[in-house]
C-alpha cells in the first residue's frame, strides 16, 4: 500500500516564546497567509491500545463545525503516512478508512471496542511561508493533551513542507530554533498521549523496533537507521535533565548505535562532514560517561560491599564521596543535554541525515548509496563476524585495551545484526537471528563486565592515592578503596572464564545472513 506522506519538522517551544514568532524576519518577510483556529482532536483505540502498539493513529479533529478523520502510520522523524477524509461526526467512519492500514488491524471485535482514549485541545496559528523554492506551512500550537485522568501542556511549532526543497525546510527550522531557543522534538502528539496513558512521560526511551523496506537502498537504510538513533538520543533528554540513571544510559546507547551506523555505512559517507559530526557525538558521549561509570560502580560494587562490610574503616565515607561525585556527574550530563551546543547538534544532525547531501555531492558515493541494502548488510555482517571470531580466540591472554577493543567490535556487530534483522526475514533466518543475537549479547555483557572491572579498579585506585596524599585521617578511605580494588580483582578470573564460555557459544552460532 502506497501512503500519501507528510514531511514535517516538529520543534518544542519554550512557552513564553510562542507569541513572538511573527516578529521573526524569516516569517514576517515571507508570510502570505495567517490563520488562527481552535482545534479539538479525539484519538481512538481499542481497550488494549492495539493501534498504538502497531504505530497507527486514528484521529477525528473538529475544526469549527467540520470533522476530519486522519489515519497516520509510522513513527518516523520527518515522514509519516497520512490519510485524511472529511466525515459527518466526531466518531470514526471506518468505511472511509477502508483503504488505510486500519482495515487489517481492526477485527470485528476490535471495531466494537473502539473508543476515545485521549484528546488534544490547541489554539493554532498558521503561517504560509513562500520562497522561490518551497512552500512551508508553519503552525504554532499552544494547548494540552487530556486523557481524562491527567493532562500535559503543549507548546510546539510544526513546519510542514507543502512544496519544494527539503533543505529550505531545515534551514528555516534552524533559523527559528536559534531565535526562539526551540529544540528538535521527536514525538508526535499521539505518542505523547499514549505515554500519558501509560504513565511514562519523561521516562527513559529505548530503541524502537526498526523495519527496513524490503527494497531499500543502502542510502535509504542509513537514513532510517540514523534517524532511529537520533530519535532515541533526543527522546531521552527529559530523563537526563531529571538525573535518571536509565535515561543517561539510554541516551548513551543511542549515541553508540549512531556511531556504529556511521561505521557500518562509512563507504557511502563523505569523510569530511561525517568526521565533524562524529567529533560532536564524541563530545556528548564523554559528557555522559562519568555519570554512567559511577552509577555502575556504586550500584554493582560499592553499595553491596557497604551492606556486607559496613563496619569496615572508611567504606561508608567512600560510598558517600562517590555518591557526591555521581551527583556532580549527573549535573554535568544534564548541562550538556540542556546546552545550545546539544540543540544545534541535534538539528544539524537531523538535517544532515534527512536531506542526504552526504550521498548526492559525490557521484561515487551516490552510486554506492543506491545499491540494495542487502548487499551492504551481507558484506558488513560477514566482515565484522569474522573479525570478532578471530580476535576472540585470544581472549584469555588479551590485555585490557585489546579486550576493550574486542568488546566494541562485538557491540558494533550486535547493532548491525539488529539494524539489518528485517532484511533477512525468512522463518529460518528469524530463528538463526535470535540465536545469533542471543549469544552475541551474552558475549558483549561478559566483556562489558571485564571492562567495568578495569574502570572500577582505576577509579578506586585514584581515590586511594588521593586519600593517602591527604591527612592521616583520610587513610580509612584509602583502605576502603583498596577493598573495592580487591573485590574486583577477586572476581575477574570468574568473569573471564564466563566470557570464554560465551565466546564459545558465539563461535558455534550460525550466521543468519
Amino acid at each position: 500500500m502506497t501512503a500519501p506522506t507528510e514531511i514535517e519538522i516538529k520543534l518544542e517551544l519554550p512557552s513564553a516564546k510562542a507569541l513572538r514568532i511573527a516578529d521573526v524576519p524569516a516569517v514576517r518577510q515571507t508570510s502570505r497567509t495567517v490563520r488562527s483556529e481552535k482545534l479539538v482532536s479525539i484519538y481512538f483505540d481499542t481497550d488494549r491500545l492495539k493501534l498504538g502498539r502497531h504505530g497507527v493513529t486514528l484521529r477525528v479533529r473538529r475544526i469549527g463545525r467540520q470533522h476530519v478523520q486522519t489515519v497516520k502510520t509510522g513513527n518516523g522523524l520527518f515522514e509519516r503516512g497520512e490519510w485524511e477524509t472529511p466525515i459527518a461526526s466526531d466518531h470514526p467512519d471506518l468505511q472511509a478508512a477502508r483503504r488505510t492500514p486500519i482495515k487489517s488491524l481492526l477485527t470485528r471485535k476490535a471495531r466494537q471496542q473502539l473508543h476515545a482514549v485521549f484528546e488534544t485541545r490547541v489554539r493554532r496559528r498558521t503561517y504560509l511561508l513562500r520562497t522561490k523554492s518551497a512552500d512551508i506551512a508553519l503552525a504554532i500550537d499552544r494547548g494540552e493533551i487530556d486523557t481524562g485522568k491527567s493532562k500535559l501542556p503543549l507548546h510546539e511549532m510544526e513546519l510542514e513542507l507543502k512544496r519544494g526543497d527539503r533543505a529550505e525546510l531545515f534551514e528555516l527550522a534552524r533559523t527559528l530554533a536559534r531565535i526562539t531557543s526551540a529544540e528538535l522534538a521527536v514525538k508526535s502528539k499521539s505518542q505523547r498521549g499514549y505515554e500519558l496513558i501509560d504513565g511514562v512521560v519523561g521516562g527513559a526511551a529505548r530503541a524502537e523496533a526498526l523495519e527496513l523496506p524490503k527494497r531499500a537502498s543502502a542510502g535509504d537504510a542509513f537514513r532510517l537507521i540514523a534517524g532511529s538513533c537520533l530519535k532515541q538520543i533526543v527522546a531521552n533528554k527529559p530523563a537526563v535533565l531529571a538525573g535518571k540513571a536509565d535515561g543517561i544510559h539510554q541516551m548513551r546507547v543511542g549515541l553508540r548505535r549512531l556511531r556504529a551506523a556511521f561505521s557500518l555505512f562509512k563507504d557511502i559517507l563523505p569523510a569530511g562532514s561525517s568526521l565533524q559530526i562524529k567529533d560532536e557525538l564524541k563530545w556528548l558521549t564523554d559528557e555522559l560517561g562519568p555519570a554512567r561509570e559511577l552509577e555502575v560502580l556504586l550500584g554493582n560494587v560499592v553499595t553491596p560491599l557497604a551492606k556486607r562490610r559496613g563496619k569496615a574503616a572508611g567504606i561508608v565515607t567512600l560510598s558517600r564521596e562517590l555518591r557526591r561525585e555521581r551527583q556532580l556527574a549527573r549535573q554535568r550530563a544534564a548541562d550538556a543535554a540542556n546546552s545550545s551546543r546539544f540543540r544545534d547538534l541535534m538539528l544539524d544532525l537531523a538535517g544532515w541525515i534527512e536531506i542526504g547531501a552526504w550521498a548526492h555531492k559525490d557521484p561515487l558515493l551516490a552510486e554506492r548509496a543506491a545499491e540494495p541494502v542487502a548487499t551492504c548488510a551481507r558484506i558488513e555482517l560477514e566482515r565484522r563476524w569474522k573479525k570478532v571470531r578471530k580476535r576472540g580466540r585470544a581472549l584469555p591472554t588479551l590485555e585490557v585495551q585489546r579486550r576493550h577493543k574486542l568488546r566494541i567490535q562485538a557491540k558494533k556487530l550486535r547493532y548491525a545484526a539488529e539494524f539489518f534483522a528485517s532484511v533477512f526475514n525468512s522463518k529460518e533466518d528469524g530463528k538463526r537471528h535470535k540465536a545469533f543475537v542471543r549469544t552475541l549479547h551474552e558475549l558483549q555483557d561478559r566483556l562489558g563486565e571485564l571492562n567495568d572491572i578495569a574502570v572500577h579498579e582505576n577509579r578506586s585506585t585514584a581515590v586511594a592515592e588521593a586519600s593517602a596524599a591527604r591527612a592521616k585521617a583520610q587513610s580509612h578511605r584509602a583502605f576502603a578503596a583498596g577493598l573495592v580494588v580487591g573485590h574486583e580483582e577477586a572476581r575477574q578470573q570468574s568473569v573471564l572464564e564466563a566470557a570464554e564460555r560465551a565466546y564459545g557459544r558465539f563461535r558455534t552460532a550460525k550466521p543468519f545472513w
